[in-house]
């Protein structure tokens, strides 16, 4: 028996696959399918079954492509509804791989629909538990995706509820040399305060995860549903594509229109400029949003465009527009992808430079728009007064800014406020919008 685990920084996502005798079975794989197809011919094995935990949130899975061009059977909770091919897995479901056996446990409450998968070694004993958005290293996951997405919907006072009892009546039973192979790590949006770690033992959980504590059911309720993350405008658009099956990932992507370097793009077009911070201030088309390739790219555009538009990539080498192709696959967006360019006629906008002594000489001059999280904000605020417009929220309320003295936008340490002033400056027009840039750090450590 071997247990692979692949992990993507981008997505904080976990997935995995589980060999015996050379038959395979993978859990919750993302959407670019090379990586486990590599695996499996390096090590001789069949790809005989592909398990989905449930419909995911935060990216998009290739579970229909192996069904597709290598007949793995898609294994899933009956309560999905999924419209692909499909054997329910199941409370009591059991399905031989080898000389092992993988067991279906009904774990809702990150979602009605969850199942987590116990694997029972060649001794018929409880080895590992595929947890996937039930628990975390830490933690569980959030109950609050599902109220209007999927087959099944539910409120998050229920569904925590459901993770109460999930917690108390499926994991707390299994034995501490169990391992937790979760489907998430920090930086997941799928929990607030996930560990670095990348696997677990129930004992560990046991000890250290508030989750597994002593507590009254609406204790629990009270605090699962405190301080969960934003909910980025994709989420819901990847439950439901995930329910019914992603294209092909391959065939998707070389169906992206490539423009001519040096393209004119049409005129009104939403641009997402993935260039650096410098570059994008030095010319830019009018318009554009400056969000840069970084680790969560993928996610931020899933925060700030709608699964629902239509947009235009540029970037300034062709090597770097194909990995930007490739990351907005992982959450499903290729096919809003109207044009990818390097480098478009037209950027002719600069942006405004920022003078941070005059900022320290008379910080009374500007108005200031912290586009952190509500939860930073209150847990480290940097400056009394500044408005608070989280920046998943900000083309939708950048009118809210008033125009009487020079806007300065700052997040806590540079990325999000670049594409934050680009946002902002196409609805700021009466003064300039500055960028605090890096420059806050400096703040934030006297703030501390």
């Amino acid at each position: 028996m071997h247990i692979q685990q692949f992990y993507d920084e981008g997505l904080a996502h976990a997935s995995y696959a589980i060999l015996s005798q050379g038959k395979i079975a993978l859990v919750d794989p993302g959407r670019n399918p090379q990586l486990y197809r590599d695996f499996a011919h390096a090590q001789g094995g069949q790809i005989v079954a592909v398990i989905e935990t449930h419909p995911h949130a935060d990216f998009v899975s290739s579970h229909l492509e192996f069904h597709s061009q290598e007949g793995s059977t898609i294994y899933v909770s009956k309560w999905v509804g999924a419209a692909y091919p499909n054997q329910s897995f199941d409370q009591g479901d059991v399905l031989p791989l080898g000389a092992i056996s993988l067991h279906a446990l009904h774990t809702p409450g990150h979602s009605p629909d969850s199942i987590s998968i116990l694997l029972r070694d060649e001794q018929a004993r409880d080895h590992a538990l595929f947890s996937g958005d039930t628990l975390f290293i830490g933690d569980v996951g959030r109950p609050d995706l599902r109220e209007k997405a999927g087959n099944l919907t539910a409120q998050r006072e229920e569904l925590a509820k459901m993770m109460y009892h999930t917690v108390q009546q499926q994991l707390k039973p299994l034995a501490d040399d169990v391992l937790v192979f979760p489907a998430h790590g920090a930086g997941s949006l799928c929990g607030k305060n996930l560990s670095d770690a990348r696997q677990s033992t129930i004992g560990e959980q046991r000890a250290t995860n508030w989750a597994f504590a002593d507590q009254e059911e609406q204790t629990f309720v009270d605090t699962l549903l405190q301080g969960q993350p934003y909910i980025p405008k994709y989420f819901g658009y990847a439950v439901d594509l995930n329910k019914q099956g992603a294209p092909a990932y391959q065939r998707s992507i070389s169906q992206v229109s490539i423009w001519p370097e040096g393209a004119t793009l049409p005129a009104g077009a939403l641009v997402i400029d993935t260039r650096k911070q410098a570059q994008f201030v030095a010319g830019h088309i009018p318009g554009a949003i400056n969000l840069m390739n970084g680790g969560k790219f993928e996610t931020w555009l899933g925060s700030i465009v709608g699964p629902e538009e239509k947009f235009f990539l540029v970037a300034d080498t062709a090597a770097e527009l194909e990995i930007l192709i490739h990351k907005t696959a992982k959450i499903g967006y290729e096919a809003g992808i109207a044009g990818a360019v390097v480098n478009p006629a037209g950027m002719t906008a600069t942006g405004t430079s920022f003078d941070l002594a005059s900022f320290k000489a008379n910080p009374e001059a500007y108005t200031l728009v912290d586009i952190r999280s509500r939860d930073e904000k209150a847990g480290t605020p940097i400056f009394d007064g500044a408005l608070n417009i989280p920046l998943p929220e900000l083309r939708e309320r950048a009118h809210e800014i008033p125009q009487h003295k020079p806007v300065l936008i700052h997040c806590a340490g540079g990325y999000r406020s670049a594409a934050g002033v680009s946002i902002v400056t196409n609805e700021v027009k009466q003064v300039p919008v500055l960028d605090f840039s890096e420059a806050i750090k400096d703040f934030q450590t006297a703030a501390h």
